[in-house]
């Protein structure tokens, strides 16, 4: 679907060490406060400790870990006649991305006591292996959206 009105979209260059545009992306999620070379010491160092623990090179395990806990569907309020209904609506690519990066970094943060290159690392392994805090929210909206079937005649 082309973009509406005059603005073009940001475009992100792509990362120095993988040379991957999600990665990028994914480090520019990490970062706080404007620290980039911080956030790229977190998510290169999580790349190396969970590639090196799965024995997988380390874009697959982020590839992976990310189409993992990206989710199909999600639910959006819609205001009809005074009522307030959950309609499920589909999510399309860029977003369903968006959506599964940042589940990852906020799971990753909710861990305690460790520092964010470990917390990070387990959360990837676990999205990884279809488990962990990322990909249980993806099931949960899922769920949200598949109760809430009944009002996809609703959908935008």
């Amino acid at each position: 679907m082309p973009r509406r009105g005059k603005y073009k979209k940001h475009v992100i260059p792509p990362d120095v060490r993988y040379n991957s545009v999600p990665v990028q992306q994914f480090i520019n999620k990490v970062m706080k406060n404007g620290k980039k070379s911080i956030a790229e010491k977190i998510v290169y160092g999580a790349l190396e400790a969970a590639a090196e623990r799965l024995g997988r090179p380390p874009l697959e395990v982020f590839e992976t870990a990310v189409r993992n806990a990206s989710p199909a569907v999600r639910v959006v309020p819609k205001r009809v006649g005074g009522a307030t209904y959950q309609v499920p609506v589909e999510v399309k690519g860029e977003l369903r991305q968006s959506l599964a990066m940042r589940w990852i970094i906020q799971a990753a943060r909710a861990r305690q006591g460790r520092p964010m290159v470990e917390r990070l690392t387990a959360e990837l392994i676990d999205a990884f292996n279809n488990t962990g805090a990322a990909v249980r929210r993806r099931e949960e909206t899922h769920r949200m959206a598949e109760a809430n079937r009944a009002f996809a005649h609703y959908a935008r």
